[in-house]
């Protein structure tokens, strides 16, 4: 197989690429900024040190780094078999991300979106090949989440699917087969529930760490619903309850006004060293 794009050097982004190089592909990561990208190579050395401590397979960082390149702008995927977009649940950005590929990629390009709500079709839309567009949800840390959401769009062709499905498969993942639909299995609940855990929060009911221990202790979570939107990042959340609240005019995905208050602040969770909970050392 050649080499596969990785557009997007943020959290997931990286936990792709790493993902993809440590099962043997030739990764090009590409960002906007030479300083994005150097921290993402950090940030891959550091997640493949602590690997084995967490529960993954012993990795050498420098052998799973060696795998991957990086370039600033989409021109540097122009020949890649593969291309996985990772950028935020922004659809502005997206499109934007999407156009530029649409026109660099080969046609015979599969062009894979990482999205947790916004509809493969939508995106499909923006480009002139929408039949080599399909969606997949990856889960976050990715190197440890075994399982997938697949989504084709209108347009997908079952070549697309299955090309794909064999390429997660490679990387060790069971892709579930996902009809097109914002926020798609996993966000349609996920989603609802960490934002009304917000509003627990917002409205003085609990504090977080009253919340998560009720998820944790009655129901067998490992995480609660807010240390998880710490984890996945609370603008995430916003964004993606955003789209929700958007595709379905329905009151119930409202946005918690905290969530707004917390991403206008920088509080975007463990990226940021500050979310629902402090990790500031």
């Amino acid at each position: 197989m050649g080499v596969i794009g990785v557009i997007g050097a943020g959290v997931m982004g990286v936990g792709v690429a790493q993902n993809l190089a440590q099962c043997g592909h030739e990764v090009i990561l590409v960002d906007t900024q030479e300083s994005i990208l150097d921290e993402a190579r950090a940030a891959i050395a550091r997640n493949c040190r602590l690997s084995r401590l967490t529960g993954g397979p012993a990795l050498d960082p420098d052998e799973v780094l060696a795998r991957i390149s990086t370039a600033v702008g989409v021109e540097a995927v122009a020949k890649a078999e593969f291309v996985i977009e990772n950028v935020t649940e922004n659809w502005q950005i997206k499109r934007e991300v999407h156009e530029a590929l649409d026109a660099v990629c080969d046609p015979a390009a599969v062009i894979i979106v990482n999205t947790s709500a916004i509809p493969i079709t939508k995106v499909g839309s923006v480009g002139r090949h929408p039949e080599r567009v399909v969606g997949v949800h990856f889960m976050n840390p990715v190197p440890a989440k075994p399982v997938v959401e697949l989504i084709p769009g209108f347009h997908t062709t079952p070549d697309v699917v299955e090309r794909t499905r064999e390429l997660l498969a490679g990387i060790g993942k069971r892709a579930v087969d996902v009809k097109d639909s914002s926020g798609f299995v996993s966000n349609r609940v996920l989603m609802l529930t960490v934002n009304e855990a917000a509003y627990l929060v917002h409205e003085g009911v609990a504090t977080a760490e009253a919340v998560d221990e009720v998820f944790r202790g009655c129901f067998g979570h490992p995480m609660g619903p807010l240390e998880t939107a710490d984890l996945i990042g609370v603008d995430t959340i916003l964004y993606s309850v955003e789209v929700l609240y958007e595709h379905y005019a329905d009151s119930k995905y409202r946005p918690c006004p905290l969530l707004k208050q917390m991403t206008d602040a920088g509080l975007h969770g463990r990226k940021t060293g500050r979310g629902f909970y402090n990790y500031e050392s």
